[in-house]
């Protein structure tokens, strides 16, 4: 192999195969399938490695072909665009913060210990669930994770999840329980309100004995709050069927919180409580669940405790250790090693910012413009929304024309739209970094694209 542009090391690569008793470098990656090998050589226009400062000037000459947008995209699928405040981003770019790994050494890492206490200690306010941990890599991770308790605990194999879940975390759970033996059933929705088909959820819950689970969305992808979840979560109860829920945090101004639910397990996603897009992560992952033995002790991740040393002084540690792979191995919950502890810190001084009243007022400020910009958008010949249900934040809508052209038409003049879903429908978002003037905008570059179509 010839000397790497990037990595100079490579120019050792023979001494280093000899070193370690391998003949090709190819025998490194024997576990990967011949068929999906790159081995052609990559066509990279340099003849030698390049120094730093030609690194950087490439790297910033491919950085200014990105699109710089006018306003923050209109495009969320659970990963939404919000404010960050500068403190947040101040305290997690300090040092003890971000070089910090697990705090397997409760005598030499109190102060991130603590910081985590306080994160589970506010998700639990917010969830309104006893015990929270800290913490899994994203929302659909927290489900996967979930589903596997449930079918430790109860020892069945069926899961219920909902139709208008978020399909990318229906993908990952998909991925998670793969080869596990865990079967995945999906409750439909009703197309005109957008919500759950709750009779037909109870017709199904009724109907096997096989179900270890069911998971509620809650508002769910399209946006919708759904209704009558107590009567659901009362039933599965009845049967001995574990109630998980998702939910999004940033609703939990507005609407009740799963604990008043009374379901076992609670998930959501962090990245709506102080972190930014960033090209798609990191996220966090949250779960809480309720005061029961069982329940905890089937819980992935890190849980601290708060507790005192030999000299009586406060102190935090990690609790319930006997659940995690470096005590116990393969009989470990979980694998899940590396969390999201920064990014769990972010949420700790987000919420910590915001407060009680804060974050209400937040939930009402996006509730408001989402519903602004749907009235508006609806004022516009042939756009409708095909569900009628109460929304949060995202909501589909359904266009005269394909979604392609408008989106295309949106790009050029430097806007991001929606999601698109269908041919003719899209997801959209609004928050509180969307103006008024921002979204009337958006609403009129639409209505634009959509006329000279129409009369071409």
């Amino acid at each position: 192999m010839d000397m790497h542009p990037w990595l100079p090391n490579l120019a050792h690569i023979k001494e280093m195969l000899q070193a370690i008793g391998v003949h090709d470098i190819y025998d490194l990656f024997s576990d990967v399938p011949n068929e999906i090998l790159l081995r052609r050589e990559l066509n990279l226009p340099y003849k030698e490695p390049l120094s730093e400062y030609e690194i950087t000037l490439r790297l910033n000459e491919l950085k200014n072909k990105n699109m710089k947008l006018l306003m923050p995209p209109f495009m969320g699928g659970g990963v939404c665009p919000h404010y960050v405040p500068e403190a947040v981003k101040f305290i997690i770019s300090r040092s003890e913060f971000y070089t910090s790994y697990t705090p397997y050494q409760p005598e030499i890492t109190q102060g991130l210990l603590q910081a985590l206490f306080e994160y589970q200690s506010l998700i639990a306010e917010l969830l309104e669930m006893e015990v929270v941990n800290a913490s899994l890599y994203d929302w659909g991770s927290a489900l996967a994770e979930a589903v596997m308790m449930a079918n430790r605990i109860n020892k069945r194999s069926t899961i219920l999840i909902p139709e208008n879940m978020n399909p990318y975390h229906k993908e990952e759970l998909k991925t998670w329980v793969y080869g596990k033996e865990i079967k995945i059933v999906e409750i439909p929705y009703n197309k005109n309100s957008g919500q759950l088909e709750y009779e037909k959820a109870k017709e199904i819950l009724s109907s096997s004995k096989d179900i270890t689970a069911i998971y509620i969305q809650q508002p769910n992808y399209y946006g919708i709050f759904e209704e009558n979840v107590e009567e659901i979560v009362e039933y599965a109860k009845r049967n001995n069927i574990i109630t998980i829920m998702g939910v999004n945090p940033l609703s939990l101004g507005l609407i009740k919180p799963p604990g008043e639910y009374g379901v076992d397990i609670a998930i959501s996603d962090g990245q709506e409580l102080g972190l930014p897009l960033n090209y798609g992560g990191p996220l966090v992952g949250i779960m809480a669940v309720r005061w029961d033995g069982q329940l905890i002790r089937q819980m992935p991740g890190r849980i601290v405790g708060l507790t005192r040393d030999s000299d009586g002084n406060r102190a935090f540690t990690l609790i319930l250790q006997t659940r995690e792979q470096f005590a116990r191995r393969e009989k470990a919950t979980s694998n899940i090693t590396t969390n999201e502890a920064l990014m769990a810190i972010a949420n700790a001084v987000y919420l910590s910012l915001l407060g009680r009243k804060g974050l209400k007022d937040l939930a009402e400020e996006i509730y408001k413009r989402s519903h602004y910009a749907k009235e508006r958008f609806e004022r516009i010949d042939g756009v409708i929304s095909p569900f009628k249900g109460d929304f949060f934040e995202e909501f589909l809508l359904k266009f005269p024309i394909d979604y392609s052209l408008i989106h295309s038409h949106l790009l050029k003049k430097k806007i991001h739209g929606g999601i698109k879903i269908d041919r003719n429908e899209a997801l959209f978002c609004v928050t509180e970094v969307h103006t008024k003037q921002m979204i009337d905008t958006l609403v009129s570059e639409v209505k634009e694209v959509i006329e000279n179509v129409e009369t071409s």
